[in-house]
């Protein structure tokens, strides 16, 4: 299966977006009720790069050798952006079902760590759906705060989710 060879993690493209639109939305089936909306909500996925990008930000993908796609199979996905004075967010990590539990989250993580400390940023926070139970443990592991508010999103998928925090400080 491609998921088990080590994928190669490289900056997004925006003609990536049929893989990462599939690797989002095969994360998403695993819950009850989460659906994509790919007019409205999850357009940005259709140019992730650029969207990213004109933020200030970057995206990345894990790509697996193998798989219906010449470049292989995208098995993560991670982006960031700033979002004040020494303050960035990090978005969009997923990881496929069949490449979970093997580090690639963590490494996708500290890849936007490093980045968002390289350019300036002293705090890393992210939002996270209530459902998404793994990457909360996730986030816990990798020295993330979960802060007591949550935030509605009021989406298709009728979506809270949780604030988390770390501080990037050496």
């Amino acid at each position: 299966m491609a998921a088990r060879a080590k994928p190669l993690v490289r900056p997004a493209l925006d003609s990536d977006a049929d893989g990462i639109i599939a690797l989002v939305e095969s994360c998403w089936s695993e819950y009850e009720g989460c659906v994509m909306d790919l007019e409205v909500e999850m357009a940005h996925l259709r140019w992730v790069a650029s969207h990213y990008a004109e933020a200030g930000g970057g995206a990345w993908l894990a790509v697996a050798p193998g798989g219906a796609s010449p470049g292989g199979t995208v098995v993560g996905s991670v982006a960031w952006n700033p979002v004040g004075p020494g303050t960035a967010e990090l978005h969009l990590l997923y990881v496929a079902g069949p490449a979970r539990h093997r580090g690639l989250g963590a490494r996708l993580v500290r890849l936007v760590e490093a980045t968002a400390r390289r350019r300036g940023a002293d705090r890393l926070e992210l939002w996270s759906d209530t459902r998404f139970l793994d990457a909360h443990r996730l986030y816990r592991t990798l020295g993330y705060e979960k802060l007591p508010e949550v935030r509605e999103l009021h989406d298709l998928s009728h979506s809270s989710e949780f604030h988390f925090t770390r501080s990037l400080a050496r």
